[in-house]
């Protein structure tokens, strides 16, 4: 595919066939000029959305776990240009994830090295496409994606990887890593059945929420902890059996008193003392997944010590087992899991809680600016669903 300049700062790609000249109908100043390419508008931002030739984004410049030392925003980026197969975001929400502190201090790749893009999800609207990408997607369509680089104004997506959405929700969002982690991490490891008991920690967090929403239609009973009276009251709206307000209560007595002879299952995200306490409370053949350990993701080692000495005379004694879970290593899941989750949504079957930060010290997440804030205020453990920060864009665009 080529590309042609046509004004200062602006860049159409051409399909191959192209034989017509483009032509400049008008343009905005430090704008992409509106383009007649009749014969393939999908190539342009045809419907006049003023593209700008500059964008803001998050970098990473340096590797640290503390996530406003090793982020930097940048002001004055090139907006990139999609390929044949790729789609131009324009993007309209940004998900937050604990895993952003693990990505910004290279724990996930050691290889690569600053700087790089940060963000791993988000849902906007297509403003330009490749040639290819094209036989499925349109201008103004509307997609969610999981891919680095999403805390940006825009990004190019691989169109094989979008995922269509009916409209800009943040509740779609919530599903793409938050709820296919729980999705696929319980029907491949936690073997649910009707009666099992099922421990959630961190119930009202991002991934929580749907663990035990999850649990529950498998008809187990559903034990979640949390932090708070409000949050414990959420539980229960999306049917927690017994939440545990770990402020007010001691979780490893009233397990031991309410649930004498174990957990089934237990869905971890926290670590440190809450992984010793969970391995010590499952049941004969309990199962315990880990999906993260956010308690110490902002420590320099990326977790908290745990009690492991004893652990395999623990596991042996039991018959049970741990289970780590990473979601990049089930992606040929992934299709199914979206699917199911959006159907489970879209019928009005699962909640999908989003927090925009409107409790948060300076209120609501809104601009790429706020990603700081809403990182911090994620570590406070303050947060009831998944946290999005909104990125709004000029009353002029017409998408």
């Amino acid at each position: 595919m080529n590309s042609v300049r046509i004004g200062a700062g602006s860049l159409v790609r051409l399909g191959y066939r192209a034989r017509a000249r483009p032509v400049a109908l008008f343009s905005c100043s430090g704008a992409r000029p509106i383009v007649d390419m009749s014969y393939s508008h999908h190539f342009v931002d045809f419907h006049g959305s003023n593209i700008p030739s500059s964008m803001k984004k998050l970098v990473v410049t340096q590797l640290s776990p503390n996530f406003r030392q090793a982020v930097t925003l940048i002001p004055n980026a090139p907006v990139p240009v999609p390929g044949d197969g790729e789609l131009l975001v324009r993007n309209r929400f940004v998900g937050i994830n604990a895993s952003d502190i693990n990505y910004s201090s290279g724990r996930y790749d050691i290889s690569v090295k600053p700087p790089f893009d940060a963000g791993f999800e988000g849902i906007g609207e297509v403003v330009a496409l490749g040639l290819s990408a094209s036989k499925t997607y349109t201008v103004g369509q509307t997609v969610a994606y999981v891919k680095g680089g999403s805390f940006a104004e825009y990004t190019v997506v691989p169109a094989k990887t979008a995922v269509p959405v009916p409209s800009v929700k943040p509740e779609f969002l919530t599903l793409l890593i938050s709820g296919t982690t729980a999705y696929i991490s319980l029907k491949e490891m936690g073997q649910l059945s009707e009666g099992k008991k099922v421990l959630v920690t961190a119930a009202a967090g991002g991934t929580g929420q749907f663990a035990v929403q999850l649990a529950k239609k498998a008809k187990c009973y559903v034990i979640g902890t949390c932090s708070s009276d409000e949050k414990a009251g959420f539980l229960k709206s999306i049917g927690c059996d017994f939440p545990i307000n770990y402020k007010t209560e001691n979780i490893g007595s009233v397990l031991k008193s309410k649930f004498p002879d174990g957990l089934d299952v237990v869905y971890e995200s926290v670590g440190g003392e809450m992984f010793d306490l969970s391995v010590n409370r499952l049941a004969t053949k309990g199962r315990l997944i880990i999906i993260g350990f956010i308690s110490g993701y902002q420590t320099s080692q990326g977790l908290l010590p745990v009690k492991a000495g004893a652990l395999p005379a623990v596991l042996l004694k039991k018959s049970a087992s741990i289970h780590g879970f990473f979601l990049n290593h089930y992606l040929s899941e992934y299709k199914e899991a979206i699917v199911s989750l959006f159907k489970l949504y879209q019928n009005g079957e699962l909640v999908c809680e989003v927090d925009y930060g409107d409790q948060s010290p300076e209120g609501r997440f809104t601009g790429l600016e706020s990603i700081f804030r809403a990182v911090d205020y994620m570590y406070t453990g303050k947060n009831i669903g998944k946290i999005v920060v909104e990125l709004p864009h000029p009353v002029n665009s017409k998408l």
